[in-house]
């Protein structure tokens, strides 16, 4: 294979005045020289030109030159941009697991506002009250509508112990609410985990960060030590943006047989056409111990579900993925996001870089996940009686500018249909309380937890039917 650190990065990027998940390259990879288009060249130098010397006021070379840069870029795919030095820095603060910010993650609405997929515990947003589904319509007075995502992180970051003003419209609520939140250093824990009830785990990573291998390793360990016979685990990926590629390895080679192919990617560069396989040097970031050489043995066998939802994507559908493909684990919830493109950090100056797709990642089968995400086995509602807010989500598919699917044209077709729209309506009218993962409360979780002993699971239909599930443990497949 290549350098591996020269490898991309994969992830969502949307966890905002928070931490955006993805990683990094080393430096600026050389390529052939491209023949450069003179005549287009040529336009842009006599447009500069024409700006400098005919504009109503004067305009900063370097304001003109990087905003060139800046739209060249965001052109071509919803996950491309240039990241300037205040962009740069806070991109390696966020894979890092800490930031300065609000602590929410949050996504582009269909209505052009930014909508709260949810505050990180114990930040500053979840201590002033922000709330899941809410819509953020101003950011210190300025409206956001069409705002991009990028410029909306960068009104939200800021120095600690900085005040911004967040003016939400939230459901049911006939006036505008503000909120001034004060900014703070956010530590965000990617790993949770818990005995639920004897003999069942949930281990739940929220985002792949640098630490994370080693987090999951840890927890794992925890879990085997109050409870050593495990007759099952669930593994929530649901609203798992992504991260770093290197976490989605480690988190899938925990699980499947040694040296298994994980995650193989393809691109114009000969780079960028790798196989990544369940070894130390495709996950280690960091030079030491293997994390995953101590896990115990059982971890390899015991039967597994995977809980994923619309807000799942990237590094997690590549885990979830993978997981399916060997037949390792039943995946569980509603189809994906379907991010399936892998960005590279391309450094430019010490300061700047450029976030450039630079391919396609696959999972061990050759599915492309780009543009339809992962299909779970066992289609499952977020509760009872319906998806609720997971149903208002965005996918890939509906991004403009969004990436086909080079492996089913089908797929890369919005998934929006009337059903859905019918569905969204409905989560609409219902008022509910944001769902706490790993609750007593948890819907899915229940249905994953029956599924794991061989009960009853309540499948999502129109009119909900109760399956009867056979046999709930599954061998991996040789590879």
């Amino acid at each position: 294979m290549g350098t591996f650190k020269n490898t991309g990065l994969v992830g969502l990027g949307v966890i905002a005045g928070v931490a955006v998940s993805l990683q990094f390259s080393a430096l600026a990879q050389k390529s052939p020289e491209p023949t450069l288009p003179l005549e287009e060249l040529r336009q842009l130098a006599d447009v500069f030109s024409l700006i400098k010397s005919d504009y109503v006021e004067s305009v900063d070379d370097k304001k003109l030159l990087t905003d060139a840069i800046t739209g060249m870029v965001a052109s071509l795919d919803p996950h491309s941009a240039y990241l300037d030095k205040k962009d740069y820095a806070e991109l390696r603060e966020g894979s890092e697991g800490k930031f300065v910010g609000l602590g929410i993650e949050i996504s582009q609405s269909e209505d052009g506002y930014i909508k709260i997929v949810a505050p990180i515990e114990d930040s500053p947003a979840y201590r002033a009250g922000i709330k899941p589904g809410d819509l953020i319509t101003r950011l210190d007075g300025t409206p956001v509508k069409g705002m991009s995502l990028d410029d909306s992180v960068k009104r939200m970051r800021g120095e600690p112990g900085t005040t911004v003003n967040v003016t939400i419209a939230r459901k049911n609520e006939p006036q505008p609410l503000v909120f001034s939140i004060k900014r703070e250093e956010i530590h965000q824990k990617s790993v949770k985990a818990k005995i639920v009830e004897p003999g069942y785990a949930w281990l739940r990573v929220s985002q792949f960060q640098e630490p994370t291998v080693d987090d999951m390793a840890a927890k794992i360990g925890e879990l085997y030590k109050q409870d050593p016979h495990l007759k099952g685990l669930v593994l929530d990926l649901r609203n798992d943006p992504g991260g770093v590629l290197q976490g989605a390895i480690g988190v899938s080679a925990a699980f499947l047989p040694k040296d298994a192919p994980i995650v193989s990617t393809n691109g114009q560069l000969a780079s960028s056409k790798e196989t990544f396989y369940g070894r130390a040097e495709f996950y280690e970031l960091r030079s030491g111990p293997d994390a995953l050489a101590k896990l115990p043995a059982a971890v390899k066998n015991v039967p597994m579900v995977v809980l994923v939802n619309t807000g799942s994507a990237s590094a997690s559908e590549i885990v979830a993925g993978a997981l399916q493909d060997y037949k390792r684990a039943t995946i569980l919830g509603s189809q994906t996001f379907g991010k399936g493109s892998v960005q590279t950090i391309r450094q430019l100056t010490a300061d700047t870089a450029v976030k450039l797709t630079t391919a396609r990642y696959y999972t061990p089968n050759g599915r492309s996940i780009q543009a339809k995400g992962i299909v779970p086995d066992l289609a499952v509602d977020e509760n009872s009686d319906g998806d609720g807010l997971n149903s208002l989500r965005t996918r890939e598919a509906d991004l403009d500018k969004h990436l086909s699917n080079d492996r089913s044209q089908e797929a890369a077709k919005s998934g929006h249909d009337e059903l859905e729209d019918q569905l969204r309506i409905v989560a609409l009218e219902k008022k509910r309380k944001p769902l706490e993962y790993g609750s007593k409360e948890d819907f899915q979780l229940t249905q994953a937890l029956n599924h794991l002993k061989g009960l009853p699971v309540q499948l999502a239909k129109a009119e909900p039917v109760i399956v009867q599930v056979a046999d709930p443990k599954g061998a991996p497949d040789k590879k």
